[in-house]
């Protein structure tokens, strides 16, 4: 059996990773809130945004933290379509568990297909992720702990989009966005402890890339975006100033008109 590793840079990549499911939570629920309170194109537009944020979020957090995970007697590589792949699963199930709150007649209905298809959808993207690891060896998993993950995956994506729905202070969207990125977190290092690997020494080339050779830039990139499109969240006028704006220029107009 290979020692397995978690944080083989310490605290960095905990934290890190744990960071960035903060931060794609906070701007996704930011934009759920913004998207209910508008119709149209433009509640779609909100919906892609929150679910491109929250997917790419969860996806940051999973392979940032994989960047200190690292196994005793054998070298770690990644299949690149497959790790690509478990980026667009990410992107898509948690879009339509957005879509499916935000058009959802009934609510409750919305919320727990939407919860489920969400939760489903992270852990697939997780477990993808797994299955993209290329080592010296034969990976094993604790059926137990995958069971575990996978329930922690759904309530927790359940309560995102319930706090979508309910939450609207800036100061409770940051509250729910802590909450949800400890739960996406223990969703992840849950999974990981599923994990079990048997090491098999070998001389022979891997194949894939590395960690920093292809997760660490892609991750970077990721993470920027995340900043980018929380600043533009943070400066784009909500619905109520808008109407602000719109009704004092209104009173401009039929001032001057007199």
């Amino acid at each position: 059996m290979g020692h397995l590793d978690h944080a083989s840079f310490g605290w960095l990549t905990p934290v890190l990773s744990y960071v960035m499911a903060c931060i794609g939570a906070a701007l996704g629920l930011r934009c759920t809130v913004r998207a209910l309170a508008t119709t149209g194109r433009s509640r779609r537009n909100w919906l892609v945004t929150g679910a491109s944020a929250i997917g790419t979020g969860i996806w940051t957090m999973h392979f940032v933290a994989m960047l200190g995970f690292g196994v005793s007697g054998t070298d770690i590589r990644y299949d690149v379509p497959l790790t690509i792949l478990s980026l667009l699963v990410a992107m898509v199930v948690v879009c339509v568990g957005v879509f499916a709150v935000g058009y959802g007649r009934d609510r409750t209905r919305a919320l727990f297909l939407g919860g489920l298809t969400t939760g489903l959808g992270v852990a697939s993207m997780h477990y993808l992720g797994m299955a993209a690891v290329r080592l010296h060896g034969d990976v094993g998993y604790d059926p137990f702990l995958v069971a575990l993950s996978v329930l922690i995956a759904v309530v927790a994506a359940t309560v995102a989009l319930w706090a979508g729905l309910n939450i609207k202070s800036p100061v409770a969207v940051t509250l729910a966005s802590l909450v949800m990125g400890a739960a996406v977190s223990s969703m992840h290092y849950t999974a990981m402890f599923a994990v079990s690997v048997r090491v098999t020494p070998s001389g022979a080339d891997l194949p894939g890339a590395t960690a920093m050779q292809f997760i660490f830039p892609l991750a970077v990139g990721l993470g920027s975006y995340l900043f980018l499109t929380s600043a533009f969240v943070a400066l784009s006028p909500t619905a109520g100033e808008r109407e602000a704006s719109a009704s004092a220029q209104r009173s401009d107009e039929s001032a001057a008109a007199r």
